[in-house]
């Protein structure tokens, strides 16, 4: 058998625990190393997941000869940083959303993943249920037409992170935005065929997370320090002609105690929903509409574990990244634009990239 690939773990937080039961279910790589800044979880990775090495430095971690990925799951702002000195000691690296919390940080990991010829992916899970992959399967056999139309939205009522890395922009470089739009962003640009932006006019906001008393049912009480939008929209253009509506909010008056997570898609033959997995569909003849569900396979991983087992798999077959960075790199302008559009007040043209 093959040897197996040697996976590092940089941040031991929240979501390197699913990550570390993606790298269990891949047949093709193993979990071996870990890292952080507090050495206080060392003891339950060790038992929990049996790992032998354990170092609070990443520059070590990354500099170890015997790994062959590096895992990135720390904040947002040291993704580019770690990224690219992983890229640079010749590791392949799969990293958290956002893959950096600007573009210009994105386009330079993927200069170092070229010079480096090793993958470089983006944990974006959605990509990866079976729902997300039995309505790509449909719009690719030309079921909906040309879309030329979507919406997305993830929304919250009572639902902020309250941890540092998600509030304070010393760590996570922005809000909502840059944590629930980046998944609906990439999912809805997935399924439209990744087309090209061109402008943006959003809006961000903080509002209910400054009023006294204002809570998260993730945390309890929003601390006073809370400097990152709550909500943001945004209306999108497209080279094609296609258009993109998107909202995101942890903090809405909205009628929902859960995650409203929804994608709309609008075609010349038909349209989508996503998670339903719908098509609707005209006959213009018979006058009629037709609505149908769509046959979804079964789960055998949760989608923060296929996402792994795929990229594991992508290199032992030496095909390209499952989540090419490009396509993440349009996410980030676009969310980019939003913030710059909320200042200006204006429309923002997206650069030719």
């Amino acid at each position: 058998m093959t040897k197996k690939l040697k996976v590092g773990l940089i941040g031991l937080g929240g979501i390197a625990n699913l990550h570390a039961g993606g790298w269990k279910a891949s047949e093709h790589a193993e979990l071996v190393a870990g890292c952080d800044v507090n050495p206080a979880v060392f003891e339950r990775w060790q038992t929990e997941h049996g790992l032998a090495k354990l170092t609070t430095s990443p520059q070590e971690l990354i500099a170890d000869p015997e790994l062959d990925i590096i895992d990135i799951c720390s904040p947002n702002n040291y993704h580019a940083p770690q990224a690219i000195a992983a890229l640079k000691a010749g590791k392949h690296v799969l990293c958290e959303k956002p893959l950096a919390p600007t573009a210009e940080e994105i386009r330079g990991m993927i200069a170092a993943r070229d010079e480096s010829g090793k993958l470089l992916m983006t944990a974006h899970h959605f990509r990866f249920s079976g729902t997300a992959r039995a309505l790509k399967a449909e719009i690719e056999g030309g079921d909906l037409g040309e879309i030329y139309h979507a919406r997305a939205w993830w929304l919250r009522r009572s639902g902020a992170p309250i941890r540092p890395t998600f509030i304070y922009k010393e760590q996570a470089g922005a809000g909502v935005g840059i944590d629930l739009g980046v998944h609906v962003i990439d999912l809805v640009l997935w399924f439209m065929g990744n087309p090209r932006p061109v402008s943006v006019s959003g809006v961000a906001r903080t509002e209910i997370a400054r009023q006294p008393g204002a809570f998260s049912q993730w945390g309890g009480d929003i601390p006073s320090g809370f400097d990152v939008d709550e909500f943001s929209t945004a209306f999108v253009r497209f080279e094609n002609g296609a258009s993109l509506i998107v909202e995101v909010s942890w903090l809405l008056h909205h009628g929902s105690d859960g995650d409203d997570v929804q994608t709309w898609l609008y075609g010349t033959r038909g349209g989508a929903h996503w998670p339903k997995c719908e098509i609707y569909e005209s006959d213009n003849r018979r006058k009629q509409h037709y609505n149908r569900s769509l046959k979804v396979t079964d789960e055998k991983l949760r989608p923060h574990h296929q996402e792994i087992v795929d990229f594991a798999q992508a290199i032992v077959d030496g095909r390209p990244s499952p989540v090419p960075s490009e396509q993440s790199l349009q996410v980030q302008m676009i969310l980019e634009a939003i913030y710059r559009s909320q200042e200006s007040g204006a429309e923002v043209r997206l650069p030719a990239d």
